[in-house]
């Protein structure tokens, strides 16, 4: 299965492990393709940047860049398809050009409003619970 895991869903794993760690953990075992944009990683390093994480990235022992390169080298770097005005938030339209980009099946996020979308072109849009349960289910 090929995956487009939305940034807060990566950052999440990262900083605190939980649900979304298993699709991280998924990948690294080569259960799943996953699959990301120069962009989505410039927004993670963003997202990481923030002050409210720094205990969070200082716990980590590694740098922004050290946790960003590590998630770079599981995934597989494509260039999104030009899309606009599919997601409520126009941010979003990246990561659906990304999952475009990279033939996935499902993008995985915890956006409600990128989750309000529910599918585009064939890449479903599912929350973290339900794309741990099917890969749980296919083991």
């Amino acid at each position: 299965m090929r995956l487009v895991l939305d940034t807060n869903v990566v950052a999440s794993a990262m900083l605190w492990g939980g649900t979304p760690l298993s699709l991280l953990q998924a990948g690294r075992e080569q259960r799943v393709g996953l699959f990301t944009s120069t962009a989505l990683l410039a927004e993670l390093t963003n997202i990481l940047s923030r002050t409210k994480f720094d205990r969070k990235i200082v716990a980590s022992k590694l740098t922004i860049d050290q946790l960003v390169d590590r998630y770079a080298d599981l995934t597989t770097l494509v260039r999104p398809i030009p899309v606009s005005g599919i997601a409520p938030d126009p941010d979003d339209d990246e990561v659906i050009g990304t999952a475009l980009a990279a033939q996935a099946q499902w993008i995985v996020t915890g956006d409600k409003p990128l989750l309000s979308v529910t599918e585009h072109r064939g890449v479903r849009i599912v929350p973290v619970s339900e794309a741990v349960q099917s890969l749980t289910a296919k083991r």
